[in-house]
């Protein structure tokens, strides 16, 4: 595919999507922490120029990689937990299943391993980024059951997701010794901290 087949594309989001996806093959590939902006237009036969017109530097393209993962992850957990009743056994079940789903897609878990387990750090610790995943759980009518989202979280909401999200991050990136034991904390000291009693 030439460069001017390329931007014949008349829509600029389905261009990004394509970029993001070859970027998620590369991740795959080769980890996160070493493909570069020009292994990616490589890959998706654009120019650099281009390549930079939709994604200004290679930390903005992974922000906008991870969160359009977070929509897309956010709708699987939703239908996975969406006939669990309680609500603190729906909040670990959820954490549980987000760890899970990380760790089982080739992609989402490039970003945990060893040699890429920083940039997975220095973009959880990014306020920006906790923000746009939460937006987009929250922002997916099933991941949050309500059919108006368009004020978004409340601000207590909104601190208890970025609590969440930091927890899962965390179990991603210094595993505990199983599953089992994973569980227990987060049924013992996150869900209590994030679900009122009921």
């Amino acid at each position: 595919m030439t460069a001017a087949s390329w931007l014949g594309e008349s829509r600029s989001a389905i261009a990004a999507g394509r970029i993001l996806d070859v970027a998620a093959e590369l991740f795959a590939e080769h980890g996160v922490d070493a493909v570069n902006m020009n292994q990616i237009s490589a890959a998706a036969g654009c120019s650099r120029a281009t390549l930079y017109r939709y994604f200004p530097s290679r930390a903005e393209l992974q922000m906008a990689f991870v969160e359009r993962e977070a929509r897309a992850l956010s709708r699987r957990i939703a239908a996975r937990v969406s006939d669990v009743a309680e609500p603190a056994q729906r909040t670990t079940d959820a954490i549980v299943a987000a760890v899970e789903a990380v760790r089982a897609d080739p992609v989402l878990h490039s970003w945990f391993r060893p040699g890429s387990a920083s940039v997975a750090a220095e973009l959880g610790s990014s306020s920006e980024l906790i923000k746009k995943i939460v937006t987009a759980f929250f922002s997916d009518d099933s991941a949050r059951g309500s059919a108006n989202d368009s004020a978004g979280p409340s601000a207590d909401e909104a601190l208890r997701a970025q609590f969440i999200v930091r927890m899962i991050l965390s179990l991603l990136t210094t595993p505990g010794t199983d599953a089992a034991e994973e569980r227990a904390v987060i049924e013992r000291f996150v869900t209590p901290a994030v679900v009122a009693p009921g």
